[in-house]
């Protein structure tokens, strides 16, 4: 199953570098993705190599689907919402940081679910809906790492948290 990154001129890297991170060591199959295959300038100023048009992703081998924060006017139509709609009824794991919580409560996404538009809280994971602030963005990698089972196990977590999160060193 693929995990894919939806990404688009202006996307916040710095929001999504984490979990990429953590799918990469996990050998997880990821697919950086743009509306029309071409490559984009991040918020960050960086040219980056897409793989693939988002259309000519195959919806059954999706396991996860990731938007990261930017300006969303560019992914924010209705062949993108419709695409978010049915992976939704799939059960695929969406997640969405900064503006990219925005784009899935355009799409209705978020109807009848708890996230950071609801609640007073960086990062919520309801029905494998996930939302993050754009300060979470270490607690969003970690919450979609944890609902995708890429830890091996509780030390595992422990000590990606405590690196990640608290800045400890790893003895």
């Amino acid at each position: 199953m693929k995990d894919v990154f939806l990404v688009y001129d202006t996307s916040c890297f710095y929001e999504i570098v984490i979990l990429n991170y953590f799918m990469s060591v996990t050998e997880c199959e990821m697919i950086l993705c743009s509306l029309d295959g071409k490559s984009i300038r991040t918020a960050e100023g960086y040219s980056v190599n897409v793989d693939t048009a988002l259309e000519m992703i195959n919806l059954n081998e999706v396991r996860s689907f990731i938007i990261a924060g930017g300006d969303i006017s560019a992914v924010n139509n209705e062949m993108v919402k419709g695409i978010l709609q049915d992976l939704k009824k799939k059960n695929v794991l969406i997640a969405g940081i900064c503006a990219g919580v925005d784009l899935l409560e355009e799409a209705g996404i978020l109807k009848d679910i708890e996230s950071t538009h609801s609640l007073d809280e960086d990062v919520v994971n309801d029905h494998k809906i996930i939302t993050s602030r754009a300060n979470g963005y270490v607690d969003f990698a970690i919450e979609v790492a944890k609902e995708l089972e890429l830890f091996e196990d509780e030390a595992d977590l422990k000590e990606t948290v405590d690196f990640w999160k608290y800045f400890k060193r790893v003895e």
